[in-house]
């Protein structure tokens, strides 16, 4: 672990925010990427990845604040900006950059839903490079092994003020891992037959599974939340629960809009040969007028008038129920 890259004076340059903007900005990258391949929407990527990495910034530390450190926080409170020295959470992070990119794809009339399933993966770049952050920074660090395994992080890091010099889970490291794995999942799941919304509800189920089971071996808190659950935990359960939902609901609203417009076309389909078979009718009955009145060969004519109107009602009744009933 290395907290510092170089001073400026007595200004530190930080390896953590250093890592952090260097995520934003390959995740941002990597949606550029994806976008382009699909061939929409592009052009508008930079600017989300601009207006979405600032407001997960401000997402993360403020959900960090609030809902995981505020025993600690609301004594400190002019400490809520140091973000140096830890608490980042990624949950808060995703829901404000996701609202900041839900609101410009509003302003610019971009079907944000769609976006989100192009770009999804690209997150979880984000978020990868974002857990290096946490071990080169020395937090979001593990419970002890109990054991002569683990990872043992320096003097000055948050995890050694901690636990002091006893290896620990590395479960930071463990989380970048699994972040990458879920990443070729997606990218998987996009090359399916899936309605629109589900590869972002799916990157959002298989993450908070994650982190659902990685919360146990965390040690920066321990305190439980509700029922038992720590907050991530309990905040990873609903999140879970919730994109279930709505991956169930996106798939059963494409198949019931798509069996709509088939049978409409069905019923227009009918409606429209009976139309021509009617028309045909109809110019049979004026041919049949003419040769009457033109002809007295009425025996001709009344083969004539037989020969077409059997072979449209045979049409009508055949051909036009095969048409309708098309599957």
């Amino acid at each position: 672990m290395h907290q510092y890259l170089f001073h400026i004076g007595d200004f530190p340059i930080r390896m953590y925010g250093l890592v952090l903007c260097m995520s934003i900005f390959l995740a941002t990258g990597v949606a550029y990427f994806l976008a382009k391949q699909d061939g929409r929407w592009q052009q508008h990527i930079l600017d989300i990845g601009i207006y979405g990495g600032f407001a997960g910034l401000i997402g993360g530390r403020l959900w960090d604040v609030f809902f995981f450190d505020w025993d600690y926080y609301q004594h400190h409170l002019l400490e809520i900006p140091f973000v140096w020295q830890g608490g980042m959470a990624i949950q808060g992070g995703v829901i404000a950059g996701v609202l900041a990119g839900i609101w410009y794809c509003k302003r610019h009339q971009i079907d944000w839903l769609a976006l989100a399933d192009i770009v999804c993966p690209a997150i979880l770049i984000g978020q990868a490079i974002g857990r290096m952050a946490n071990l080169l920074n020395g937090d979001a660090f593990g419970t002890p092994t109990g054991g002569n395994f683990g990872l043992l992080y320096p003097e000055g890091t948050l995890a050694f003020k901690t636990y002091g010099a006893v290896p620990l889970w590395p479960a930071e490291v463990w989380e970048g891992q699994l972040d990458i794995v879920i990443f070729a999942l997606l990218l998987l799941f996009r090359t399916t037959d899936h309605a629109k919304g589900q590869a972002m509800c799916l990157y959002v189920m298989l993450y908070s599974a994650v982190r659902f089971g990685l919360e146990m071996l965390r040690g920066d808190y321990v305190e439980p939340f509700l029922f038992g659950l720590k907050s991530a935990q309990a905040t990873s359960l609903c999140f879970f629960l919730i994109a279930l939902g709505f991956f169930l609901y996106f798939g059963w609203h494409e198949k019931h809009t798509e069996a709509v417009p088939q049978i409409t076309n069905k019923k227009r389909s009918k409606k429209f040969t009976a139309f021509v078979i009617l028309k045909n009718l109809f110019e049979v009955k004026l041919q049949c007028e003419y040769h009457l009145s033109r002809s007295n060969v009425y025996r001709g004519v009344r083969s004539l008038i037989k020969s077409r109107v059997k072979s449209y009602i045979f049409e009508y009744i055949i051909i036009g129920n095969i048409q309708y009933f098309q599957f």
